[in-house]
């Protein structure tokens, strides 16, 4: 699974790599030291097509294959990244590495089981390594988002909607819109911002919790 895995060390650095392979990760941290002498900042946001972990499938007719997808790359793929920024960061004494998580982190629509259980599983991943890390002045914080609807994922799970309800992509997308509080749309630029914010000084308080930007699609 090649994805773009962005680190940041004095300047924004990001590249399109094997997030699976535990040795590219390394060797693609290393190089970004080289260039800046240290990483503050590690958002992993990689993740399979819709249709691979069967997205919109009801647990009953999910094959097992089907649910494991996530959990074989999305988890792998932050355990991986996240204990690369780490071990750095421990050295260093600074950094903060955020993983990004959606909302069905904590179920509240049909046909996310597989996807749901990963977020769930980064979640707390989040809060069991930052509880290791934060003693030496490193933050790890989770982005839960919602719906992205101009993100491939989105795209590809309302073009799955449409075709099983005989709607427009239009109307699908309505459809995830009103799962919400705010019935908006929310768009990749969102999650941006609110990354921005988790990794700046306004946030240094802020580690192994779960930052909710779903606009209320899910409450704990």
């Amino acid at each position: 699974m090649r994805k773009q895995i962005t680190a940041a060390g004095g300047i924004s650095h990001g590249a399109t790599i094997d997030v699976l392979d535990d040795r590219a990760v390394n060797e693609y941290l290393d190089s970004v030291l080289k260039q800046t002498g240290k990483i503050d900042i590690l958002l992993d946001a990689a993740g399979p097509l819709a249709k691979e972990y069967g997205n919109t499938k009801l647990a009953v007719d999910l094959p097992v294959d089907e649910f494991l997808v996530p959990l074989q790359t999305m988890v792998r793929s932050r355990f991986i990244t996240a204990r690369a920024a780490a071990r750095q960061m421990i050295k260093q004494h600074s950094g903060v590495i955020i993983l990004v998580t959606g909302s069905p982190a904590r179920p509240h629509v049909p046909g996310a089981t597989a996807i749901g259980a990963a977020f769930a599983a980064m979640e707390n991943l989040t809060q069991n390594l930052a509880f290791e890390v934060s003693p030496f002045a490193v933050r790890v914080v989770c982005l839960r988002t919602t719906a992205n609807v101009d993100s491939r994922s989105i795209q590809d799970t309302t073009a799955l909607i449409a075709g099983q309800l005989n709607i427009t992509k239009d109307q699908a997308m309505e459809r995830i819109a009103h799962y919400n509080f705010l019935k908006v749309a929310a768009t990749v630029q969102d999650t941006a911002n609110a990354a921005v914010l988790i990794a700046s000084d306004r946030a240094r308080m802020m580690t192994g919790t779960v930052v909710k930007a779903t606009a209320g699609a899910a409450l704990d």
